[in-house]
């Protein structure tokens, strides 16, 4: 059976799920290390310490035949972490150039992603036409919105605050495409089509199913879906239920 381990400091990476269980067959072992949410706001050594340990212990506990690390901020400020074995997020952005009318697109991340020279770096890798434009924003209060459960209880809140970080920005720089450079980010899916409906929001959960079934070797029959996570295991299971999961939730640290 191909085993993956899937693994954020929140709920976030769940968005990538269901992309991977569309498109190919594996068990998926989802750990939400909320004991140390989030890692948008640690120092990029608390950051490393974390992850290293982390990866270790989810080897050593479940002998993965991956490890997903669902989330851009290790992914960008860490990224000579990622070996064969280890995938990572980063910002969809050839998708984006290639979307791209006006050529100004929009790269939504935490604010220790947004600032780092690391983010600049990889926009630079792509080799984006000059023509394009990429504007970074500081997503961290739409982070929050997710990991408190604020995206399923208060929808006005959840509308005030992404018009507050976005409204501006998009519409005096016309920008037609975004990246989601957060994996919490798609469960504000449906708030952000409603308030920008003339902008394509990119999910990389997308190329990360891609990049899983191109590297799985081993076929299986059907999906089956653990979750563990480092902090409240009651707290974690009624968030879960709220967004229509059920699986039972383990402890793991």
């Amino acid at each position: 059976m191909s085993k993956i381990v899937v693994f954020d400091s929140g709920l976030g990476s769940l968005s990538i799920i269901k992309p991977i269980q569309q498109i190919t067959k594996s068990e998926i072992i989802y750990f939400a290390d909320q004991k140390n949410y989030p890692y948008g706001k640690k120092s990029k050594s608390q950051l490393k310490k974390i992850i290293i340990n982390r990866i270790n212990q989810l080897e050593e506990k479940f002998n993965p035949d991956m490890i997903v690390i669902g989330s851009n901020t290790p992914t960008l400020l860490l990224n000579n972490l990622i070996k064969k074995n280890i995938i990572g997020v980063l910002p969809p952005l050839k998708s984006a150039e290639y979307i791209s009318k006006t050529k100004k697109i929009g790269i939504i991340a935490t604010k220790s992603v947004v600032e780092s020279k690391e983010l600049s770096n990889y926009i630079f890798s792509q080799k984006i036409s000059k023509e394009n434009e990429i504007f970074k924003i500081n997503g961290s209060a739409l982070v929050e919105l997710v990991e408190s459960g604020d995206f399923l209880s208060k929808p006005q809140k959840c509308i005030s605050i992404i018009k507050n970080i976005l409204q501006k920005i998009i519409s005096e720089n016309n920008i037609d495409v975004v990246t989601l450079s957060s994996t919490h980010l798609p469960f504000l899916k449906k708030f952000l089509r409603k308030e920008f409906p003339q902008v394509k929001f990119l999910d990389p959960g997308n190329d990360i199913a891609q990049i899983v079934k191109e590297k799985q070797q081993k076929k299986i029959v059907k999906n089956k879906l653990c979750i563990y996570t480092s902090s409240d295991i009651k707290k974690f299971q009624k968030q879960l239920s709220q967004i229509g999961i059920y699986n039972k939730v383990n402890f793991f640290s």
